[in-house]
């Protein structure tokens, strides 16, 4: 069983923009949903995105017109491009499969986008 490996995370000012990937392994990985999930200090994880081979990509409210979800299927890769990004982003990201846990994946360690001036 593996755990996904984000990365791309950083410091950017309020309007700015981070791309996040994600990379995972396995030979079933474009089978599966998958999402971004963020998790801000004292809160509970949340849901950001999900992306689902052939169907339109769906996104939490607060970041609707914001934040795009896409995949390479060919590259196991997931990727998360934020723009006009407000310091009520700052959290640590995740992916997962959507449910997470599917294929027994496990929750990696997650990158930190801080959104500050």
């Amino acid at each position: 069983q593996v755990q996904f490996v984000e990365s791309g995370g950083g410091l950017v000012q309020p309007g700015g923009s981070l791309r996040l990937s994600c990379a995972g392994s396995g030979s079933r990985f474009s089978i599966y949903p998958m999402a971004w999930y963020r998790q801000a200090p004292g809160k509970e994880r949340e849901f950001v995105a999900r992306i689902i081979n052939g169907a339109i990509p769906s996104y939490a409210d607060s970041v609707k017109g914001r934040f795009t979800i896409s995949r390479d299927n060919a590259k196991n890769t997931v990727i998360l491009q934020m723009n006009s990004l407000k310091p009520e982003d700052t959290a640590v990201y995740y992916c997962n499969t959507n449910p997470s846990g599917l294929g027994g994946y496990y929750w990696g360690q997650g990158t930190q986008v801080t959104v500050s001036s």
